[in-house]
């Protein structure tokens, strides 16, 4: 799996995955260029490169102000799921928004969507509070995660 930041060439396989993903936000193709060229912004894309040609599987959409992040939008093609893509996606969001100076990453999730939660749970994000009725089609229930991103710690010897 090989994640990488995203080009104006990989939004049709950004907009094709979020379609195939029924609990991923319903953004257009423009919310997507925006974001490319908004300095804040950052777009990773998981790539498949052992297919031929390589194939983009999975994505995720951020936007920092200072030092606080925002997980807009992520979703991993359903055929791909469970393979890493998701993990690895956050894992390179991690360090890459680590240089650029964030401290925490904030997301909403739907209180159903476990699969997500658990994800989100294992590398590090925690319940910081509850949106009633955030979501609509179906209405739910949003919990806003917080993931403090924490710089690796350097121990001595001495």
């Amino acid at each position: 799996m090989k994640v990488r930041l995203a080009s104006g060439n990989d939004l049709r396989a950004i907009i094709a995955i979020q379609e195939k993903s029924r609990e991923a936000a319903r953004w257009l193709l423009n919310d997507y260029a925006r974001l490319l060229d908004d300095s804040g912004g950052m777009i990773l894309v998981a790539e498949l490169p052992t297919l031929d040609p390589p194939r983009v599987v999975g994505f995720a959409a951020f936007h920092r102000i200072i030092d606080e992040t925002e997980l807009f939008n992520m979703a991993v093609d359903p055929d791909f799921r469970r393979q890493g893509a998701g993990r690895a996606l956050l894992v390179e969001a991690r360090e890459r928004l680590l240089m650029a100076g964030a401290k925490r990453v904030y997301l909403e999730v739907r209180q159903s969507n476990k699969p997500a939660q658990a994800l989100y749970y294992s590398v590090g994000f925690a319940i910081h509070s509850l949106r009633k009725d955030y979501y609509r089609d179906p209405p739910e229930n949003a919990l806003v995660l917080g993931w403090e991103l924490n710089p690796p710690t350097v121990t001595s010897n001495f």
